[in-house]
């Protein structure tokens, strides 16, 4: 058990944290969840021990072990990626190398015999004979090849690096285990594993992400943090948004009597029972309905952008075609044998394992890379607003935001201006804001601005979900479901994928797979995944 005790963190006058009491039990997954800003990467920074409360403490149970995700990938460069898997087990790794350095002397005596003696039954205890396969099931579970496992970690590429320090904190079996964004550049395969461990991992887990779909699939609670302080809420994600939805609706409704809110309540709930999937889920929602009054629901702090998309004209029926589209990098193949044929409605979500050639077929419909071969043709109706994953070229000004949004708007008074920044979130003093300052969330929200501003009716999207918070992709989410025009887009958001996709496109080594499907139905489709296999060569995660 992890115990967090009158805990506060406080950086000069600034309050972080203040007075936090949780108890963190075995057999639960936490979905911590806050605004970006509110701590949320601190707070597991506290509990990992690596940096100290203002006051209070944190306590888990003695000989109980802690796993963290670690963020730097190369702080293990020089070893091996199945001995930095092992490695997570700090206390095995020690004793595999202490095993090591007693059998190697030349002078071996009878107290290193006791001594090692003392160690291979702590190494068996702790299961150290099977470390080495538990570690390769657990790379090959993540979608890290065998020809890897065996090579040096500074020898391998970014993705893989990732996964691989992700197994290296599932590694052993921690009592506890933090993890902070797991499922960043994790393939479909990865995560739909990982989803799946972390499912039937018996002991504790915090977690951090801004992946809704991840956070209702894994999460038996949600721990937020708002006002200082961090709530308990059993149930995911999905299940804390609507009812803190439900909590501001029912303040707001001063005029509804007590019973009728409690009974509204209790319809939500039941609702939300009927729904749950995971059995450990489901026994928590039913304890739940059991004690939840009015009073326990709260509504949110939180602020959420509005986002909507206004087409300035309606497309027209041709939209885009595309023939045999091809393209490489550095002599390698990115995508080749490309041909499709948008069509109105068409909602497409543009898969591929690698990111550079998604990257560049964007940037090739866009008019801002050749392709090696091929066409394509965008219909004379049509108006394309771009969201890049890179935006770092449009933000190299020293203007403020009012003045940087001003570009890109044809009404150009200021209180117009200011009125479209407030609704994204920059009010008041945070309109003057100089652009080459801004966080990676607070970009994303300018060009998802300027977008709006553009008034497209198609609309190409690469990654457009990364750097912003929960409130901001769902805001998002929402305004491209209700949008009346074409979206072509990418991103690792199950839900943003599930809920505004129609049609899915991959690009693959060796062509595209083109369904007229949602999303859930794609990944989980035999004949897709035998498909998917024969055109990337070899066998899926």
């Amino acid at each position: 058990m992890l115990t967090v005790s009158n805990l506060s963190l406080r950086f000069g006058k600034r309050v972080l944290f203040e007075d936090v009491n949780i108890k963190f039990t075995p057999g639960n997954c936490y979905g911590l969840i806050g605004a970006n800003g509110a701590g949320k990467s601190t707070f597991l920074k506290i509990l990992s021990g690596e940096i100290d409360p203002t006051s209070g403490s944190v306590d888990i149970t003695p000989g109980e072990r802690m796993a963290v995700l670690k963020q730097n990938q190369t702080a293990y460069d020089e070893f091996p990626v199945l001995q930095t898997v092992i490695m997570g087990h700090e206390r095995l790794y020690k004793i595999m190398q202490e095993k090591d350095a007693i059998y190697e002397k030349p002078d071996f005596s009878e107290a290193d015999g006791v001594k090692a003696s003392e160690l291979e039954a702590e190494f068996a205890d702790l299961n150290g004979w099977d470390a080495e396969s538990e570690a390769a099931e657990l790379l090959s579970g993540l979608g890290v090849k065998e020809d890897l496992h065996y090579q040096l970690m500074k020898d391998v590429p970014a993705n893989d690096k990732v996964r691989v320090l992700l197994a290296q904190a599932l590694f052993g079996n921690p009592e506890v285990l933090l993890l902070d964004e797991p499922t960043n550049n994790l393939d479909i395969e990865s995560v739909l594993w990982l989803d799946n461990f972390l499912a039937n991992f018996k002991n504790t887990v915090i977690v951090v992400s801004h992946d809704r779909h991840f956070l209702d699939q894994v999460c038996t609670h949600i721990a937020d943090l708002d006002f200082s302080k961090i709530t308990l809420y059993t149930g995911n994600y999905t299940f804390w948004y609507e009812s803190s939805q439900l909590a501001l609706r029912q303040r707001q409704e001063s005029n509804k009597k007590t019973e009728e809110k409690r009974k509204e309540l209790q319809e939500f709930i039941q609702r939300f029972s009927a729904n749950v999937a995971k059995s450990k889920q489901a026994t928590s929602r039913q304890k739940l309905l059991e004690k939840l009054t009015l009073e326990d629901i709260k509504p949110s702090s939180r602020k959420y952008p509005y986002i909507a998309f206004k087409p300035e004209r309606e497309v027209g029926d041709q939209i885009l075609s595309v023939e045999n589209l091809a393209a490489s990098f550095e002599g390698a193949s990115l995508f080749k044998n490309v041909s499709f044929t948008l069509t109105k409605g068409d909602k497409v979500a543009i898969l591929g394992r690698d990111s550079v050639a998604v990257s560049a077929f964007y940037q090739i419909l866009m008019g801002e890379r050749k392709a090696d071969k091929g066409s394509f043709k965008w219909g004379v109706t049509t108006t394309q607003g771009y969201l890049p994953n890179d935006n770092a070229a449009f933000f190299g000004s020293d203007l403020n935001l009012v003045d940087w949004l001003r570009q890109y708007s044809k009404e150009k008074d200021e209180s117009f201006i200011r009125g479209f920044l407030g609704r994204m979130l920059f009010s008041g003093e945070e309109a003057l804001k100089k652009a080459n300052v801004l966080s990676g969330g607070e970009k994303m929200r300018c060009m998802i601005s300027r977008m709006m501003l553009l008034g497209a009716n198609v609309l190409l999207l690469d990654e457009p979900t990364n750097h912003l918070d929960l409130e901001s992709i769902t805001a998002f989410n929402n305004g491209l479901k209700d949008f009346k025009g074409n979206v072509l887009f990418t991103s690792h958001d199950h839900q943003f994928v599930q809920t505004v996709a129609n049609r899915i496109i991959e690009l693959t080594p060796t062509g595209i797979i083109d369904k007229m499907t949602e999303y859930d139905d794609y990944i989980t489709d035999p004949a897709v995944k035998a498909q998917r296999e024969a055109m990337y060569g070899g066998v899926l995660v």
